[in-house]
């Protein structure tokens, strides 16, 4: 008999070339994180999201059930590990969380041409012919071979489904698992899947009011020490980007730490009413 089948969200990435939590955005009316959650859970028998240790209590994260990696560093791989070890007896459906489109059709082509005999089955990918990792069904066969991988250096989910010799599969929506990681391919998808601005942001509709506090490089090219302002930013990465283009700031997001009410805090944090945020620059010297 087949094992099994769960799901697997992969949602522990950092998300750095996009700039902002690619789990948070938004193509289809809810966040990605959901719109996949509820897509893998129409296939399978339990539905888990995957995340690094220090996203637990994420505002995005925390609803769902949770599969915590345990290695740091290691990539989706970590991610994959530490769900064939926590249920070994079943298979996964694994997927990122940055597949806007990925349609219920091409899921279910995938699970009915399942094969549990191989080590996983996956689709080729449209663009190189090769084994595509995280939009695959993984065996509880495959738990050795991700064991044996995650002891490397360097992780390879997709090294694991070429060495295993994974049952391969034509994708039958050629631009279903083209994925998403910068704001240029945000901007492309957004076209493509013809969304309206409401349908792609997470953006507020009705502005709420902030006080902001700056320091070091940040305060002298605000030209002030705080100010309170009104806006419709939903997280400190939308309100650092309007800041950033009012006040000529030079920093990316990736060299500066946020605090929302004297205490550290997400990038991708949902901002209240009254809130205090502190943009915080690196400490000069050695």
């Amino acid at each position: 008999m087949s094992a099994p089948l769960f799901g697997l969200i992969l949602a522990g990435g950092a998300s750095t070339r996009m700039g902002r939590d690619k789990a948070a955005l938004a193509y289809h009316g809810a966040t990605q994180l959901q719109w996949a959650f509820e897509l893998a859970s129409k296939f399978c028998a339990a539905t888990f999201v995957s995340v690094r240790p220090d996203q637990r209590e994420e505002t995005t994260r925390r609803a769902f059930p949770q599969i915590i990696d345990q290695q740091a560093g290691a990539g989706p791989l970590a991610g994959i590990g530490a769900a064939l070890d926590t249920h070994p007896k079943a298979a996964w459906l694994v997927l990122a969380c940055d597949l806007p489109f990925l349609t219920e059709q091409t899921l279910r082509h995938l699970i009915e041409h399942r094969d549990p005999t191989r080590i996983a089955t996956a689709y080729r990918s449209a663009h190189d012919g090769l084994p595509e990792p995280l939009c695959a069904i993984w065996e509880p066969a495959a738990r050795t071979a991700a064991t044996q991988a995650l002891a490397q250096p360097k992780a390879c989910p997709r090294n694991v489904l070429i060495r295993g010799e994974a049952a391969l599969l034509d994708l039958p929506e050629r631009q279903a698992l083209d994925n998403v990681n910068t704001l240029d391919e945000h901007r492309e998808a957004n076209a493509r899947l013809g969304a309206s601005p409401a349908e792609t942001t997470t953006a507020r509709t009705h502005a709420i009011s902030l006080r902001v506090q700056y320091y070091a490089v940040l305060r002298e090219q605000a030209g002030r020490s705080e100010e309170t302002l009104d806006t419709k930013a939903a997280t400190p990465a939308e309100l650092y980007a309007e800041l950033k283009a009012r006040h000529g700031f030079q920093l990316a997001p990736a060299q500066l730490k946020v605090a929302i009410n004297h205490e550290f805090g997400d990038w991708n944090a949902t901002l209240q009413r009254g809130d205090v945020i502190v943009f915080i620059p690196p400490v000069a010297g050695g």
